[in-house]
């Protein structure tokens, strides 16, 4: 039998879309999935935002559809008191089994906090659970290419062992951004190969994907492949 909270989603199914999405997140079984649209997951955050409703639901892990962990995910999102916020991080990240709700979760209130923020993204770096660290190393590209930026945080990046695909792929997206925002120092990584091979070879392609790098920086990095 549904919960009120899980035929509220099923309202907003769209077969089509499930079909597609449910083959973009393979460790996610296909039964598992309703074929709900992100936005309208964020709109539907936002109206329970705040209410009994949304409290219950936050205290009923682990959820039984991907579409409910992303409507967690987003509810934490919303909550404005930084404590809070982290706590109920802490408590989610153990539940998170897909690539896609890891990196669409991402509480606005910890740009207001890196300090206290990059302390637990040190402990979910040496964690054992697959999407912890992946949410780790986005959490790091996210608030701590810019301002934030320390040199350091790129050997924490390098220095994981490249055990697990999503973790593999999470570190060559950051090291591709790095060579986007902090090119100086993300480039020594690259000449004196200090990547693991598949993280190496995968940032390259994707930094010579991309639009924020120029073409002779781009001919330079396929020379380093």
């Amino acid at each position: 039998m549904l919960t009120e909270m899980q035929q509220q989603l099923f309202s907003l199914q769209d077969e089509s879309y499930r079909a597609f999405h449910a083959r973009l997140i393979p460790t996610v079984a296909p039964a598992r999935v309703i074929g709900v649209r992100v936005p309208q997951l964020r709109r539907l955050a936002a109206t329970l935002s705040g209410t009994d409703a949304a409290q219950a639901f936050l205290r009923a892990l682990p959820h039984d559809y991907y579409e409910e962990n992303n409507l967690h995910a987003f509810l934490i999102e919303r909550i404005r008191s930084y404590p809070a916020a982290m706590a109920e991080t802490e408590v989610f990240l153990p539940y998170l089994d897909n690539w896609a709700t890891c990196d669409s979760f991402a509480p606005r209130i910890f740009a207001a906090h890196p300090a206290e923020v990059y302390d637990h993204v040190l402990r979910w770096l040496r964690s054992t659970h697959v999407y912890t660290v992946r949410y780790g190393i986005v959490t790091l590209m996210r608030l701590y290419l810019f301002a934030q930026f320390d040199p350091a945080q790129l050997q924490l990046v390098a220095a994981l062992p490249a055990r697990d695909y999503y973790v593999t792929m999470a570190a060559a997206w950051y090291f591709a951004t790095a060579l986007c925002k902090q090119y100086p120092a993300a480039i020594v990584y690259f000449e004196q190969r200090l990547l693991p091979p598949a993280v190496h070879a995968k940032a390259i392609q994707k930094a010579t994907e991309s639009r924020c790098l120029d073409s002779a920086v781009k001919t330079y990095l396929r020379q380093l492949k």
